[in-house]
């Protein structure tokens, strides 16, 4: 049981004590029980009134929102390969992503959430936001750029982006956790070497570099100013042949070293939450707004000692009026 005082300890006791003291302090009648029977109702209410400005009560349902003080950035490949047909069978890779994302924010209720995309260039699709139904809503529209404006990406283009984002958070709210995960397949198709991700580590508290596809690759489907369901599949122009996406997991490996994070390797049907595991929730999953939802969740016991309290009252005006109608009936009558 836990207490929760309306008001200092020491101001309540004192006013307890001179309730008590006004209710004694007039001397009753000899022989009047009656009188004293109120004295020790009037009593019993002052107690139970005390307490129950002490606020007892017993913890309540858990609340959900563990993650409370963390931002959570999602930075999400939206190349052409995410649709490339090799997650679970033939299904797109962004349905791996989709899900994990999904799966990664309820682990992790609470928090702040945003999408960043890539792929020519970043895009914040989700700034800050606590609201789930505006993740959804951005999960539900994940797409991937139309290919004839595909010019070829670079993994790393994010980099700018994300790390004045985290830049600014910390800045703003130092208090808060900073959690990265980056999803993708690791497929450069920008000419020369990726220049590397120059993100501060002290800016990232957590998070992974989950990586989706096969080392056999899958087709894409052709893209053309959205993702449709069409038979046709993007081209190699040089064999004329459909092209195969392939997952490049050593540059995913590469990418997490420079940001400071595990990398996981993503297969259909395997839980993603493992990745969960390393960030620090007793840490950044106790703030005001947190302590404030515990005490909603308390399930109160002082109204049960107001009922009392009621009863009592109850009891000494049915008594007031009784003692009235006969002091009424007793009156001498007038001429």
């Amino acid at each position: 049981m836990t207490l929760l005082p309306i008001a200092p300890a020491w101001v309540l006791a004192v006013l307890g004590v001179s309730a008590v003291v006004a209710i004694w302090w007039h001397p009753r009648p000899s022989g009047s029980g009656e009188s004293a029977g109120g004295h020790w109702r009037l009593t019993a209410a002052v107690v139970l009134l005390g307490v129950a400005a002490l606020r007892p009560g017993v913890p309540g349902d858990e609340v959900e929102a563990t993650a409370t003080n963390l931002n959570v950035y999602f930075v999400v490949d939206t190349t052409s390969s995410i649709i490339a047909e090799d997650w679970g069978g033939e299904n797109p890779r962004v349905a791996g992503v989709r899900g994990d994302v999904a799966d990664l924010a309820l682990a992790l209720s609470g928090a702040r959430y945003s999408i960043v995309t890539f792929d020519q260039v970043a895009r914040v699709r989700l700034p800050l936001t606590t609201d789930t139904t505006a993740l959804d809503a951005a999960l539900a529209t994940l797409l991937p750029e139309p290919a004839e404006y595909s010019r070829g990406s670079s993994v790393t283009v994010a980099d700018e982006r994300l790390g004045t984002l985290l830049q600014q958070a910390a800045e703003r709210h130092p208090e808060r956790g900073r959690i990265v995960f980056y999803l993708g397949d690791g497929e450069q198709t920008a000419e020369g070497e990726p220049p590397p991700f120059t993100i501060p580590s002290e800016l990232i508290h957590g998070g992974a570099v989950l990586g989706y596809g096969t080392s056999e690759g899958g087709r894409m489907k052709s893209t053309r100013a959205r993702y449709d369901e069409s038979a046709s599949y993007l081209q190699d122009p040089t064999t004329g042949a459909d092209a195969v996406s392939v997952i490049d997991e050593d540059r995913l490996r590469q990418l997490a070293g420079q940001l400071g994070l595990p990398y996981h390797h993503r297969v259909a049907g395997e839980s993603v939450l493992p990745v969960v595991d390393g960030i620090d929730l007793a840490r950044y999953g106790s703030t005001e707004e947190l302590e404030r939802e515990r005490v909603r969740a308390r399930r109160e016991l002082y109204w049960p000692l107001l009922l009392g309290v009621a009863g009592i009252a109850a009891w000494e005006l049915g008594a007031g009026l009784a003692g009235l109608s006969q002091t009424r009936r007793r009156r001498p009558g007038t001429s």
